[in-house]
């Protein structure tokens, strides 16, 4: 398998060389996408300091099987409609958080359209849970 893989790499390598140089520029484009991620430390250290607010964007379902404390809740689905609950906080960086991530990025973009500063938990509240930190429920 490896040498059949390396055989088509030497013998097509400018398709490879396109396919790699694709790769890297997906890879640059999504991880930009979302705007600035924040490691579960930097989130608790923005939070703590009065500056960050944490926006929960998973449905209300599995907001209610554990959360962030003093987490706020707004399904991804409903953020657009329901942004001007996040008004008083417009001061503050508001903390995306959704599952593992895959919505996070698009709720930054659509906050960051609004006007707020916003930015999201890498990898999401699986991280948060990953590094053993505590939720409410």
């Amino acid at each position: 398998m490896l040498a059949n893989l390396i055989e088509f790499a030497s013998n097509h390598y400018v398709l490879v060389s396109i396919f790699v140089a694709l790769l890297v520029l997906l890879a640059i484009t999504e991880a930009r996408k979302g705007g600035k991620s924040l490691s579960t430390r930097e989130l608790t250290a923005l939070v703590n300091s009065g500056e960050g607010v944490v926006l929960d964007v998973r449905p209300k379902k599995e907001f209610d099987t554990g959360h962030i404390v003093d987490a706020l809740n707004i399904p991804h689905d409903k953020l657009v409609s329901r942004t001007s609950e996040l008004e008083k906080h417009k001061a503050k960086t508001l903390i995306v958080v959704d599952a593992m991530g895959q919505h996070a990025g698009t709720a930054c973009r659509e906050l960051q359209k609004a006007g707020f500063t916003a930015v999201k938990l890498a990898g999401g509240i699986s991280s948060w849970r990953g590094d053993n930190l505590p939720v409410v429920k």
